[in-house]
């Protein structure tokens, strides 16, 4: 074996780990690194890749497999600052570069530099003889290994078959190398074949590579069987064993759900024994997921499940045809997102081009790439992958992930039917269909007949949804969040879907209908009214005015957005100028991109830039950003600017550049958190400002999407060159309620006008006003006709809409008082419950 490292030889038996130095992973050698990237000591595959990039191990030709873990604890930094240089099913020569670390950071945060270097399958060899001394990564044999005799083929364990119950692992981060080594070793005491099942994969206990590519994580349940003469004995103490964490300290996870749990089961209320939430079994309630009225007949839409071989060919053929559809996905996104940018439609695009981002993420990759090295089909693997993936989601385990379990199992099953050929049935949609589904997906919804469908009700899902989104850029009525019971209503049965309200009626007699008809009709006619006069300032009947501007992600919605009597715009989310790309945009590409769309715009007006808002959760290919348990949590929006600071320092300059385009330019911060955030951004801000001379007046702003901003508002607002406040209600709702809004289960009570919601904003408001500033809405509520006259009267100075929202908006304020929106806000905050705001704005039944 070649020297995997430029470094000094260390004995593996006098390391402070005493699992690597009792040489209970395997015989092996470890290295006091002085180089910082990690070569190959051997041809052959990449068996496995550690999702936190600490580890790897490479199989030889002759099947040795050799372990290199770079540090010692390393597992806890979660891949901050190894970069690796390849995946896994790759081939590597010996000297090829598989890890970059940065040692000052490792150095400062793990237990040690020593880098160790073990035969995972000791077994296969008989003996291990390294050198001594100072070696060259690359250059140098760091040890020499005798193989084994081979072993002969055809000795099967026999006798019982044992399982365990289901086990949950303890472990803080999971059976990384140590407690797998722990496991492997005890599993090798016993002569009965061991297996280690987790979900749908299964790996051999005694194999070190083998557990370790199930990527087992703390809280995962998994099972163990044993077939052998001492498969109860195996059993028993490997089960012990887990139980107790493998030598490592553990906290509790709770209990495993393999007892007896009646508490539980008894406090499951079924909803037919409740009766429905109205009170009328004829009426169905929701969330309102897209406003408007839909009469016609019901369609349920349920998706076949598509079916799959389980077991694969070579699993070379399997990654390639894995691979192979995925590229051909990705082509049709591309396809899709290109199509809705030519449509004007920078909202849907952006959700496909997330899409597109998703098929590249390495955890998903990995979970497929993981099952069919074991023998699985690419159809089979990619399948239990992706809904492995959307159920964590779903289940809250990592909270938020390119949006959401839904897109997972909407990307993920468009790959599935590029695999095996087998495309979803399209029903066919009678005019006047309202379908009903437990969940739309993006790619169903972005699809549908406007012609043909009237309205739609999911049981899952919430207002903020994707789905929701392109509902509402549709016009197309929706309800989120009904009732299950909904589910059993009769294909062809006639229904009133009010998205408005959020409910769903059947039953109706035609007298009843007719009256709903027109009913439509006098809504169809306001609107009429509210375009006609969409050119007017929205001022109070009392002479308070609002400004009413409009959320863009590129110059056509600009563009679009002043024929619909916008004012300005409130938020230009520039990644639209970031994404689709293999490489960053020039400073001057984007200066051009920010002056078209002031020049969109009327003279004067505003325009407000929302610097790049990309992170963990989003990463752009020439931006890596290395994947994160938590990415909603972790580095994203101004923190990937304050760590990447060339890329917030360019985009500022561009900004400047287009000054005076003929808008008047605002720039702001997303996910401001802390005012040290705010400091280090702003002081990029003015020195880039500086450097360029600037003499054009541009104020500079917060995002308050983080709590912790609207607690502080006051501190932050009088921080110099702080001029305002835009509240991103989406954001701001679920970190206060700490609630993912794509969550099947919580997305119906993700509502912005929740009391906690609007106190906050109400607070922010007094503390700017108190400064002469301002504070605007750019996220959804704004866009909420209910919240509208609330908002006024908290204080709200401009509401940025979605721009179909803008002429119903303006509306809105025409029709109250400002004293009388005082007074709405004053009773809003008091409140206990979003229901009970939203009482006190009933909508308008025209």
């Amino acid at each position: 074996m070649i020297a995997p490292l430029t470094g000094v030889m260390v004995p593996i038996e006098i390391i402070p780990d005493p699992v690597f130095a009792k040489k209970m992973v395997g015989e092996g050698f470890s290295i006091d690194p002085l180089s910082n990237v990690l070569v190959a000591p051997i041809a052959g595959e990449v068996a496995d890749l550690q999702p936190s990039h600490h580890a790897i191990t490479i199989r030889s030709a002759d099947g040795i497999e050799v372990l290199l873990h770079i540090g010692l604890d390393t597992v806890r930094m979660e891949g901050e600052g190894f970069s690796p240089k390849v995946k896994e099913g790759d081939h590597v020569e010996v000297g090829d570069p598989l890890i970059e670390f940065d040692l000052d950071l490792v150095a400062s945060k793990a237990k040690s530099l020593l880098t160790q270097v073990v035969i995972a399958n000791s077994e296969r060899i008989e003996s291990l003889t390294p050198v001594t001394g100072v070696v060259t990564a690359g250059q140098d044999v760091a040890a020499t290994a005798e193989l084994a005799a081979p072993v002969e083929e055809g000795a099967v364990a026999t006798g019982r078959t044992v399982t365990s119950d289901a086990l949950l692992i303890p472990n803080p981060t999971g059976l990384h190398a140590r407690p797998t080594a722990t496991l492997v070793n005890l599993a090798k005491s016993f002569g009965s074949d061991i297996r280690l099942r987790k979900g749908e994969e299964s790996a051999n206990a005694k194999s070190m590579v083998g557990i370790m590519g199930l990527a087992v994580a703390r809280g995962d349940k998994v099972t163990v069987s044993a077939t052998g003469p001492d498969a109860q004995e195996a059993i028993a103490q490997i089960t012990e064993a887990i139980q107790t964490g493998l030598g490592e300290d553990c906290p509790a996870v709770g209990t495993a759900d393999t007892e007896a749990v009646p508490a539980v089961e008894e406090v499951v209320v079924e909803e037919e024994s409740t009766g429905p939430r109205s009170g009328d079994p004829n009426l169905l309630l929701g969330v309102s997921a897209s406003p408007g009225l839909g009469v016609g007949t019901v369609l349920q839409l349920r998706h076949d499940d598509i079916q799959v071989e389980e077991f694969g060919e070579d699993h070379h053929k399997e990654r390639r045809k894995l691979n192979a559809a995925i590229d051909r996905s990705i082509l049709d996104l591309s396809a899709l997102q290109q199509r809705l940018e030519k449509e004007d439609d920078a909202e849907k695009a952006g959700i496909f081009g997330a899409h597109a981002e998703l098929l590249s993420d390495p955890d998903l990759l990995d979970l497929a790439v993981s099952a069919i090295d074991k023998g699985k089909s690419a159809a089979y693997a990619w399948r239990g992958a992706f809904n492995n993936y959307a159920d964590r989601l779903a289940g809250l385990k990592n909270e938020v992930l390119a949006g959401r379990a839904n897109d997972v199992r909407d990307v993920g099953q468009r790959v599935l039917e590029e695999l095996t050929g087998q495309r979803s049935e399209k029903p066919e949609l009678a005019e006047g269909t309202i379908l009903i589904a437990e969940d739309l997906t993006p790619s169903d919804t972005a699809q549908l007949d406007r012609s043909k469908v009237v309205g739609f009700a999911t049981t899952n899902g919430g207002a903020s949804s994707h789905v929701a989104i392109i509902a509402r850029s549709m016009d197309i009525p929706a309800v989120a969040g009904i009732e299950g019971r909904a589910l059993d209503i009769p294909d062809g049965s006639r229904v009133v879907l009010d998205g408005s309200k959020g409910s769903l009626q059947t039953n109706l007699s035609d007298y009843e209908i007719q009256g709903i008809v027109e009913r439509q009709q006098r809504i169809a006619a306001r609107k009429a009214a509210e375009d006609e006069r969409k050119d007017e300032p929205a001022v109070t009947t009392d002479g308070h005015r609002v400004a009413v501007v409009a959320n863009i992600g590129g110059v056509e919605d600009a563009q679009e957005a002043m024929t619909k009597g916008a004012e300005g715009v409130g938020l230009l989310r520039s990644e639209f100028v970031f994404l689709g790309r293999t490489k960053a945009p020039t400073e001057e590409e984007q200066a051009e991109v920010y002056a078209d769309c002031s020049r969109a715009l009327q003279p004067g007006q505003p325009l407000v830039i929302r610097t790049l808002d990309v992170g963990g959760d989003k990463p752009l290919p020439y931006l890596p950003i290395p994947a994160e348990e938590n990415p909603f949590l972790g580095i994203r929006g101004v923190r990937v600017g304050i760590e990447r600071p060339e890329v917030l320092r360019a985009q500022c300059r561009a900004i400047m550049k287009a000054a005076d385009a003929g808008a008047e330019l605002n720039v702001m911060f997303p996910m401001i958190a802390t005012i040290e955030d705010w400091r280090a951004a702003k002081k990029i801000w003015d020195v880039e400002a500086d450097r360029l001379g600037l003499t054009t007046k541009v104020p500079v702003g917060i995002m308050m999407e983080v709590p912790s901003v609207a607690v502080m508002a006051r501190q932050f607002a009088a921080e110099e060159g702080c001029d305002f406040f835009s509240v991103g209600t989406n954001d701001l709702t679920s970190y206060t309620l700490a609630m993912d809004r794509g969550h099947p289960k919580l997305a119906a009570q993700v509502d912005p006008c929740n009391p906690a919601i609007l106190a906050l904003i109400g607070g922010a408001c007094d503390a700017l006003h108190e400064r002469g500033k301002w504070l605007g809405i750019c996220g959804g509520v704004a866009s909420d006709p209910q919240a509208v006259p609330i908002l006024v009267g908290l204080g709200v100075d401009e509401l940025s809409c979605s721009i179909p929202a803008i002429p119903s908006i303006k509306a809105q304020v025409r029709a109250y008082s400002l004293e009388q929106c005082k007074e709405l806000a004053a009773q809003a905050v008091l409140c206990s419950t979003p229901a009970e705001v939203r009482a006190l704005v009933p909508m308008d039944e025209a």
